[in-house]
């Protein structure tokens, strides 16, 4: 036994063992995360139960557990149903004890909604009208005029969109900026020159033609929403209740009781898709969360275009220009330090120094005609990027040091002794080859940055923007707007959703998506460093 404590084998199995431990943990956290994030994508099958009292209820079974008597004596269970029907019930779930259950069937006639608004509506079909005529009073008849109903209401959900948006959204936006143009004009020149007072001319008459034009597309788009109230599908829920829903509303209709495998994977692809593709509604927690998967991607970006010539310029003056003594040291616990500073303090540094102190400087000097409304002093996505930038920086900076010590020494000997300056052997030779050490820390940066929250809360993440930070106007990217981000998603939904248990799904889709995002991240990173490593190992032989 003492020979055995001495050979080292006890250790060698307790941190095989904790390899194993921590490898068992990481997966089942991911599998969970996995399993109840693409649940949701996938169409349940909806039950019909007929209660002692009557009553019939419609829905998904979401959760079934043991309860216990109220005499303490046996036992039984009791299911959690999702009922839907936002619009007609109080709550979207309801627990039934089993022992109240007379019946329980799976109808194949029986309809789920997925709608705008009022979250999904369970029930059967009745007609389907188009103004005053009924096009179809059953589901098997009705079957192509609901498929080319919903298609004709999705094409004109996307025209509406594009006039709202694009075509009187570019309006709104040309009439702001030449209303700010008149108005820097009073501000700053001489309002009884007659240049001056041309250019207002001017500017007067283009606004007047934006207005003509925005009068002519809002009467367009009331036009459109006037047709999208013309097509309506009335249906029946469980408890006899008929409603009447505009086709226009509804973005998705299923029989999921009547789909076999292959139907319900289409389906799956196609809430995917959304999931990835769309806008979100009814308060986050349904459709799809594209503009945070935008907000996230390009806040990573610029915060690493800002983060990178930092954090390497700062490492290389104190590995290669700094003399070595008290100070450097000093600075170097300084850096260390700042790496486990809480980044709710970053979020209060960046909102009170780049929000308010340098934007708000940058408006008075350079935005004054919008003032009082603020344009660089109020948060965005640059203000955010820099403070994540300032976060991580201490990573880079310390993962550049360790990149800039592991170069050979004789490698730098060997360029100083073919009559290289101390600049040109630094910029040749020793960061080119501690470059795999610097993307080593851009790859920690990336993947702490990509899922902070609490900074990002106080320098310009919403709950929802109204325009992404990229478009089709000049500049096309802009950097004073507010943004989403999916960490933030995560925690709105979660936490601040007025209907917290129905959207547990869209969190652990968004954290799924979230983890995607990071790995897709770290991979590209990975992959760089990798072939700098080969082209490096190849360039020494």
């Amino acid at each position: 036994m003492k020979n055995f404590w001495k050979s080292g084998d006890p250790f060698v199995w307790l941190t095989g063992g904790a390899i194993a431990l921590s490898l068992i943990m990481i997966l089942g956290l991911l599998g969970l995360i996995v399993v109840n994030g693409l649940r949701q994508f996938w169409p349940p099958q909806i039950v019909e139960l007929h209660l002692q009292n009557g009553e019939t209820v419609l829905g998904e079974i979401w959760e079934r557990e043991e309860i216990l008597a109220l005499d303490g004596q046996g036992s039984g269970h009791r299911i959690r149903l999702k009922i839907g029907n936002r619009d007609l019930y109080p709550l979207d779930f309801r627990w039934i004890d089993e022992s109240e259950i007379v019946a329980k069937r799976y109808p194949e006639n029986v309809l789920v909604l997925e709608r705008l608004e009022w979250g999904n509506f369970y029930g059967r079909f009745n007609t389907l009208k188009q103004g005053n005529t009924i096009l179809a009073n059953s589901l098997g008849t009705g079957q192509e005029a609901l498929a080319d109903a919903l298609a004709e209401m999705a094409l004109l959900r996307t025209r509406i969109r594009e006039l709202e948006k694009d075509e009187i959204g570019s309006i709104n936006y040309d009439l702001e900026k030449l209303r700010l143009e008149a108005r820097k004009l009073l501000l700053t020149s001489d309002t009884t020159s007659v240049a001056v007072q041309r250019s207002l001319t001017e500017k007067r008459k283009k606004m007047t033609v934006l207005q003509r034009q925005y009068l002519e597309k809002e009467k367009a788009l009331s036009a459109l929403y006037t047709k999208s109230r013309e097509m309506v599908l009335t249906a029946t829920s469980a408890d006899g209740r008929e409603k009447a829903i505009k086709i226009f509303d509804i973005v998705r209709l299923t029989t999921p009781n009547a789909l076999d495998v292959v139907a319900r994977s289409r389906v799956f692809l196609s809430r995917v898709a959304e999931f990835v593709s769309a806008e979100p509604r009814e308060s986050n927690t349904e459709g799809g969360v594209f503009p945070a998967i935008f907000g996230t991607v390009i806040l990573v970006l610029i915060m690493s275009v800002a983060v990178a010539p930092l954090g390497v310029l700062a490492a290389v003056y104190l590995h290669e220009y700094a003399k070595q003594g008290l100070v450097v040291s000093a600075i170097r616990i300084a850096v260390n330090n700042l790496a486990g500073v809480p980044s709710i303090v970053y979020g209060v540094f960046g909102l009170g120094f780049f929000v308010y102190a340098i934007g708000g400087t940058l408006d008075q000097l350079f935005y004054a005609e919008a003032l009082p409304t603020p344009t660089l002093g109020t948060g965005g996505i640059l203000w955010a990027s820099l403070t994540l930038a300032l976060l991580t920086v201490p990573v880079v900076i310390v993962a550049t040091e360790e990149g800039l010590a592991a170069v050979p020494r004789e490698i730098r000997e060997g360029s100083l002794a073919l009559a290289a300056t101390q600049f040109e052997t630094l910029w040749r030779v020793v960061i080119p080859s501690a470059l795999p050490g610097i993307l080593t820390g851009l790859i920690l940066a990336i993947a702490r940055a990509a899922g902070e929250v609490a900074p990002l809360m106080i320098t310009g993440v919403v709950k929802l923007a109204p325009s992404m930070p990229f478009d089709g106007r000049f500049p096309f990217l802009h950097l004073e707007r507010k943004f989403m981000h999916l960490g933030v998603h995560i925690y709105d939904v979660g936490f601040q959703s007025p209907n917290v248990e129905a959207a547990i799904p869209m969190v652990y889709s968004t954290t799924l998506l979230l983890i995607l995002i990071v790995i897709l991240l770290n991979v590209v990173a990975i992959s760089v460093r990798n072939r700098l490593r080969k082209k490096l190992a190849y360039s020494v032989f």
